[in-house]
């Protein structure tokens, strides 16, 4: 906390800054409209911290015993503008979802590119953005992948162990072009134990548990999973495991500490998933990953620091069960950051560091000798990141500012750092906040590195920068919460494999060849709206609305690998009916407009492409098409018991997120889940 005393807090008005916030500190309340609610309603949200509570009447002030009064440190990010809500359990548990992708495919500002169902594959775009450029963070630790965003978001975690997620879109300096997603791991309360099982079409099946445990001054939470299926189509197949433990605690002495590990293993046939032709690719990958953060006060300074690091294995076949390629990562990195208050505001120091490697079997350099079981790693590179950077923050009645500066430092040279932002409330309930941030993100390991008979790599690529200007308005009264979010993002150095008839590298010719280039400059526009209302009773327990707009000024003449293909128009209507307070019944509907087009190939009945007469793949260049997805959840709550049946793709919709790659259609589970407090 930034200063030591009494918080005298006049009114009860439901912000999260208010008693909850203060963590190991002694708190007097003037005016407290609704009984006891500050401490009956406390939920655990990190280590327990105790205080003591002043309630003061015409009498005096009266002490009461001692209670729990929990909070988390905020998460480490160099963004001056607070998190933007993309998903929050405690409103959309009732949900027909499965997975964390599913939750974030209905909101408008990202974008899941979905390979294969259920979590088996997907790329996680942000506001226009690719995989790549964007950042991924578990609890606010930087976890994003180095080789290629398409393992980004592969974290072993479930939608169940997920408190929620959050849209970070204003860090300056190496990591985020477009924005960072941070995804909040937590317990459902603080001690219980929770087991769910589910089984559906096309041999889908899946079965988690997890629990949480809670004590004086610390607290744990653990889950594991694992979910398969046969697959909808020609090898399609996948089964994951997942397993995720997070243990927080301390005292005002030792300070907080907040450590989290997890691992995750994958295995799924890959049709189309690389090479729209070939219908036998397969990929296998393991993920672990752990970090341990330390937060305290000093005097008037707030001090934190974090250690992480992540390792990822993927092994890559052409065809099925002959492995073609080898990667194996590793990611570590650091920060350390300290804040104070003073009169002239909020400062914050802060630096952080990054370490990539690779060993590959064709991503890198050339090995002196091969590397690794069998001698697959022929290839290694490894390179460090760092940024270091100053912010400082005011309060003006109801005016908020604040403004970042500082250095990235990346073997490509140094770059400037810099943010800014202003907040204004001008009545009660209303906010509108402006800002404009520098953002960059390096060359991926494949970006640079990889090489085929179809692709040619670029090792002249340098790191891609952008500016973002935007203006959102937020509105929330009572049962109502509204808000308009409109951006313009002026990119430099885009990077995207582009495809060549003929190529030149050098002394050498190509025909027929993707190439990994850069485009000098794009403009991305994009607006987003959304609508909530939450009555407090009835049977309409929540309705949202939502609606985003791309656009850019993309080079149309260039064919590009999937890179500028975003999502033109997304809009999503949610709509939860609760009967008898047991029964719940959830129907979502969403229509989705992506811009581009795709090669489609032509298949046989053995799912090998055909033929013309002179040995050419029968193709047609199409558009992607419009489409309408319809899902609904009915469950019934028998108090420690629950029984949900989800129907996915009502309409059996037929549709592509990717060219070539033909999505499930109509796809029916249920699941029981029992829960023990």
């Amino acid at each position: 906390m930034k200063r030591r005393g009494i918080i005298h807090f006049s009114r009860w008005n439901r912000k999260g800054w208010s008693a909850f916030a203060s963590m190991n500190r002694e708190i007097k309340i003037c005016v407290l409209s609704v009984a006891m609610s500050m401490i009956s309603s406390a939920v655990l949200t990190g280590a327990d911290k105790k205080g003591s509570v002043h309630v003061a009447d015409s009498a005096g002030t009266t002490v009461l015993k001692e209670s729990k009064v929990t909070s988390s440190p905020p998460a480490p990010a160099r963004s001056p503008i607070p998190q933007t809500p993309l998903y929050v359990r405690s409103r959309e548990a009732a949900a027909p979802l499965q997975t964390y992708e599913s939750a974030l495919r209905l909101n408008p500002s990202v974008d899941i590119r979905e390979r294969g169902a259920k979590g088996a594959q997907a790329d996680m775009e942000v506001r226009g953005g690719t995989s790549d450029q964007t950042m991924v963070m578990l609890n606010g630790i930087n976890f994003t992948d180095a080789r290629t965003g398409h393992q980004s978001h592969s974290l072993p975690i479930d939608l169940e162990a997920v408190s929620g997620i959050g849209l970070v879109d204003g860090m300056p300096g190496a990591g985020a072009l477009s924005g960072a997603v941070n995804i909040t791991a937590r317990g459902l309360f603080p001690q219980y134990l929770r087991s769910e099982v589910s089984a559906g079409q096309y041999g889908y099946m899946y079965a988690g548990l997890s629990g949480a445990y809670t004590w004086e001054n610390a607290g744990v939470f653990a889950s594991a999973s694992l979910r398969n299926s046969d697959g909808y189509r020609h090898n399609t197949d996948y089964r994951n495991y997942n397993a995720y433990i997070r243990v927080e605690g301390g005292t005002v002495r030792t300070g907080h500490f907040d450590f989290q590990a997890g691992a995750q293993k994958r295995r799924f046939g890959s049709n189309g998933f690389y090479a729209a032709y070939n219908p036998d690719q397969y990929e296998e990958t393991s993920t672990y990953l752990a970090s341990l953060r330390w937060s305290s006060g000093f005097g008037p300074w707030n001090v934190a620091a974090s250690v992480s690091y992540r390792k990822n294995f993927d092994r890559y076949d052409w065809t099925r069960g002959t492995p073609m390629n080898w990667h194996n990562t590793d990611n570590a990195g650091a920060e350390v950051r300290a804040d104070v208050d003073w009169a002239a505001g909020n400062t914050l120091i802060a630096a952080d560091w990054m370490y990539n490697h690779i060993f590959s079997s064709n991503l890198g350099e050339p090995l002196d000798s091969p590397a690794g079981k069998d001698g697959r790693y022929k290839c290694a590179k490894s390179r460090n990141t760092a940024n270091a950077y100053v912010r400082h923050s005011k309060t003006f009645g109801i005016f908020s500012l604040s403004a970042t500066g500082g250095a990235g430092i990346t073997p490509y040279g140094t770059t400037a750092l810099w943010s800014a932002a202003a907040v204004v409330y001008p009545v009660d309930g209303l906010s509108i906040k402006a800002s404009a941030h520098q953002s960059m993100r390096l060359p991926t390991f494949t970006d640079l590195y990889y090489t085929s008979k179809a692709q040619i790599n670029n090792l002249g690529l340098i790191p891609e920068k952008a500016v973002t200007y935007s203006l959102g308005i937020n509105w929330k009264r009572d049962t109502w919460n509204a808000g308009v979010y409109t951006y313009l993002r002026d990119c430099r150095d885009l990077i995207a494999w582009v495809w060549r008839d003929e190529l030149t590298v050098g002394d050498k010719h190509y025909t027929s060849v993707w190439h990994s280039e850069q485009q000098t400059k794009m403009l991305v526009a994009g607006v987003e709206a959304s609508a909530e209302y939450c009555p407090d009773h009835g049977i309409l327990r929540r309705i949202k609305a939502s609606y985003g707009f791309i656009d850019s000024s993309r080079e149309s003449k260039l064919q590009t690998s999937s890179v500028m293909d975003y999502m033109r128009h997304k809009a999503v209507l949610s709509a939860h009916f609760s009967f008898f307070k047991r029964l719940d019944f959830v129907v979502t509907g969403s229509v989705f407009d992506r811009f581009g087009s795709y090669i489609e190939y032509q298949f046989g009945d053995d799912n090998q492409p055909l033929r013309d007469e002179s040995g050419v793949m029968i193709t047609e260049n199409r558009d992607f098409a419009p489409y309408f997805l319809l899902d609904m959840r009915l469950s019934y709550d028998f108090r420690r018991v629950t029984i949900y049946l989800d129907v996915n793709n009502a309409t059996n919709t037929g549709y592509r997120d990717f060219g070539g790659i033909a999505m499930p259609g109509i796809w029916a589970s249920a699941g029981l889940v029992v829960t023990v407090r």
